[in-house]
C-alpha cells in the first residue's frame, strides 16, 4: 500500500495498514463533526467502555480502508473486512494503547500537506 499515508498494526497475528482515506474522513466527520473533534472526543469519553469502543471503531474503520483498496485492485484475491467484534476479540487493552500511536501516525500522514514555495530569487532586491 502507500507507506507515505499509512501506519501498520498487528491484530491477531496478522498485519494491517491503517489508512486515512477520503471515505474514512467522511465517516469520521459524520461521527465526530470533523477530524479536529476526533482527539477531543476520544479524550473526553464519559467512561472507559465508551473510550475503548471509539478506539475499536476507529481502528476497524482505518484498517478496513487498506482491505477495501486491496479488494478493489485484486478482484480474484478478496480479503474479509474486519468487524469491531473481531478487533475486540483479537486485541487486549494494552494493544489498544499501543495502536493509538499508529492511529496518530496514520491521521497525521493522511492530512499532511506538502507545501512547496516558489523560488523568489527573481524578486529579490540586490543593493
Amino acid at each position: 500500500m502507500d507507506k507515505e499515508r499509512s501506519a501498520n498494526i498487528t491484530i491477531g497475528g496478522e498485519e494491517y495498514e491503517l489508512i486515512l482515506t477520503t471515505k474514512a474522513t467522511k465517516e469520521i466527520a459524520g461521527r465526530y463533526g470533523g477530524l479536529e473533534n476526533l482527539g477531543e472526543k476520544l479524550m473526553k469519553s464519559e467512561n472507559f467502555e465508551m473510550a475503548i469502543g471509539e478506539i475499536v471503531w476507529l481502528i476497524t474503520l482505518m484498517a478496513n480502508q487498506s482491505i477495501l483498496i486491496h479488494n478493489l485492485k485484486n478482484k480474484d484475491n478478496q480479503r474479509d473486512l474486519l468487524s469491531e467484534d473481531l478487533v475486540e476479540l483479537l486485541t487486549s487493552p494494552l494493544d489498544l494503547a499501543n495502536y493509538k500511536v499508529a492511529i496518530t501516525q496514520a491521521l497525521y500522514k493522511g492530512t499532511k500537506r506538502n507545501v512547496v514555495s516558489e523560488d523568489n530569487s527573481k524578486n529579490a532586491v540586490v543593493e
